[in-house]
């Protein structure tokens, strides 16, 4: 255990030896903006069962709904994720938010990939519907809300009852901020990450953005540790489903997970794609509280000493 966590107040929590507080294997739920929906503050990103086979989805689908999971998030991109999804999910849809996402920017592609989505997850209508990783706000948010853009389909769907909610996601301030401004989506998907918010000033204006627009904030990265230092980093071979490397010590993601859920926007954290990792994020929040003020000044100090994977610098013009 690092120096770090071992000087934090409650130590033994950090080793996994807290005392539980209920019975410790359901995870708690909160409200998902001003919808009124709740969901639980850990989701399933469907990267996790994407290349395994459909009985072992199901398996760890299954699994995840008893402890509580009840939001479950896709996308296209995610390679044949939404293809076991949709089965491991079918005898489950009425309990569960379903989100999916697209990168299309045109209404005519939106459509058409909306449709495949809908087939593939078995179902005729997903709880949310996302604006797939925007990140340029000329290419991506003036393309999708101009003239034949990806609004015009995604409005057209809500109306239609093929979509409840609209959302997107983004790994950029400027896009983000841009998109909030343009229409009053129910929800944000970002990075809420101990790094990135002490270490390089990247989600603070998101967090009070979203405040203000009274849309739940979706936590991406929150365990996220650094950039891959090397190509041929150890970890690599383990963590193959992670395009950054993760943190991957129990106390740590504990930290990490309790730093982003304690923002009060936030409903959920979405852990990394490999199942291993997903499991212990689960742990993890089981026993939730939020941080206390010595803890926020030592995860404070943690991040900005943490090279950070995104960073912003505010336009002083």
């Amino acid at each position: 255990m690092s120096r770090l966590l071992r000087d934090l107040p409650g130590s033994k929590a950090w080793a996994g030896q807290a005392e539980k507080k209920g019975n410790g294997s359901i995870l708690g739920k909160r409200a998902y903006g001003r919808t009124g929906v709740k969901l639980s503050i850990i989701g399933f990103g469907g990267i996790v069962v994407s290349g395994v086979e459909q009985k072992h989805a199901n398996e760890v689908v299954s699994r995840a709904i008893e402890k509580g999971v009840n939001y479950f998030d896709v996308a296209p991109t995610y390679g044949d994720a939404e293809l076991k999804l949709g089965p491991a999910l079918e005898a489950y849809r009425k309990k569960v938010f379903l989100a999916c996402k697209t990168t299309q920017r045109k209404a005519e592609g939106v459509r058409v990939e909306l449709k495949r989505s809908l087939e593939r997850l078995r179902t005729d209508y997903l709880d949310l519907y996302q604006l797939h990783g925007i990140t340029d706000v000329a290419k991506d948010v003036d393309t999708a809300f101009g003239k034949g853009g990806a609004m015009e389909a995604f409005i057209e769907a809500k109306k239609a009852g093929m979509v409840r909610h609209l959302g997107f996601s983004a790994h950029s301030v400027e896009a983000a901020m841009a998109a909030m401004n343009r229409y009053n989506f129910e929800s944000v998907m970002f990075p809420i990450n101990f790094a990135c918010y002490y270490g390089g000033n990247f989600g603070p204006q998101i967090i009070e953005k979203a405040k203000a627009k009274k849309a739940a904030v979706l936590a991406i990265k929150a365990t996220a540790r650094e950039p891959w230092p090397a190509k041929d980093h150890p970890e690599r071979k383990e963590f193959g489903k992670c395009w950054y490397r993760p943190l991957s010590e129990r106390a740590e993601i504990e930290l990490a997970l309790r730093f982003a859920l304690s923002e009060p926007m936030v409903t959920a954290a979405i852990p990394p794609a490999q199942e291993k990792l997903f499991w212990m994020a689960v742990d993890a929040a089981m026993d939730f509280e939020p941080l206390g003020e010595a803890e926020k000044k030592k995860v404070q100090a943690w991040g900005a000493k943490t090279k950070p994977m995104f960073s912003y610098k505010e336009d002083k013009r």
